[in-house]
């Protein structure tokens, strides 16, 4: 049978966009609220939170919490680890950050990899990389579940996995609605997309309802432009995607491009220095999107899966009586 190629899809689709809002550890609300509120301006789709067992700072979940009241309409994805977390517990949280922001929420699938982390729950040696992806797909299930009794305001909450490491496509293609990819060229990310897409049309799923995002670790900068704008060689933060330095305007030209061939259908992108770069990232990248009519200047609805044109999932117990 042959391969099957990568097909641009309709020209009208619309391009999203997010950010990640973190950084060095901050303990005051004001900065990840302010951050949060540039986000909006700009109708960024939502902005993530990252997080972990081992490294220090506040629960990036209770702190996106604490943001839901002081904005409106934005997104909110919390990295909330799957790993040594009881699933019932992890989908309360979740879905209670959906009822606070009214139907904002969403949740970034992370997994702990770290023989420490593992010492913290009394668990030694830490699993390997496919048994951690298979126990996060599983808790992602028992999460929907949950969520189809309790009736969060959009159904569910987003999931949003990272598919780029191979071990984690199987429970992208089955449970996330938002897929990132790290990778150098428009060409490696549509061939990942590609690769999720099939895997999740095999559990019935439409691979066309699955958004995948470029993640790029954005770095602008302090000129308008750069000499030698572009994706650079040198390796990012662990985690944090492709590295991009240059200006503004270059990267809505890269953004325009990739988005054009038909590789992603948005990006997620990460400030290296947050309280610069993302202030560069809305009032030029995206302003300039904006005048170009590639990005929407307001929001489209209310909830989150509204913002991304995701459907409310059907409840899987609704028949059975099975109420909140």
């Amino acid at each position: 049978m042959p391969a099957r190629t990568s097909a641009p899809r309709p020209a009208l689709r619309p391009l999203h966009l997010a950010a990640e809002i973190g950084g060095p550890p901050r303990y005051d609300a004001a900065h990840h609220t302010g951050l949060a509120r540039l986000a909006e301006g700009g109708a960024l789709d939502f902005v993530t939170l990252g997080d972990s067992f081992a490294g220090p700072g506040p629960d990036a979940l209770a702190v996106l919490a604490r943001v839901a009241p002081a904005t409106r309409r934005i997104g909110l994805v919390p990295t909330v680890t799957a790993t040594h977390t009881e699933p019932s517990r992890l989908a309360s949280a979740v879905a209670t950050l959906d009822w606070v922001s009214r139907g904002r929420a969403g949740w970034r699938v992370g997994v702990s990899a770290t023989e420490a982390e593992a010492r913290l729950f009394g668990r030694h040696p830490a699993a390997s990389a496919d048994a951690l992806w298979d126990g996060a797909g599983e808790c992602a299930e028992s999460c929907a579940r949950c969520w189809d009794r309790w009736e969060p305001p959009q159904g569910h909450p987003v999931v949003v996995i990272d598919g780029t490491p191979e071990p984690a496509r199987a429970a992208a293609a089955r449970h996330a609605d938002v897929v990132l990819v790290r990778a150098a060229t428009p060409e490696r990310t549509a061939a990942i997309r590609d690769d999720v897409r099939r895997r999740a049309a095999v559990h019935g799923r439409d691979p066309d309802a699955l958004l995948v995002f470029a993640a790029l670790t954005v770095d602008l900068g302090e000129a308008e432009t750069a000499p030698e704008p572009g994706l650079a060689d040198e390796p990012p933060p662990a985690d944090r995607g492709t590295y991009y330095r240059g200006g503004p305007v270059d990267l809505a030209a890269l953004i325009t491009r990739w988005f054009r061939a038909g590789a992603v259908d948005g990006f997620h992108l990460t400030p290296i220095t947050p309280g610069r770069d993302l202030e560069r990232i809305v009032n030029g990248t995206v302003a300039l999107l904006q005048h170009r009519s590639l990005f929407r200047t307001f929001y489209p609805g209310g909830t989150l899966r509204e913002h991304l044109g995701l459907a409310r999932p059907a409840r899987r117990y609704a028949r059975a009586g099975a109420g909140a």
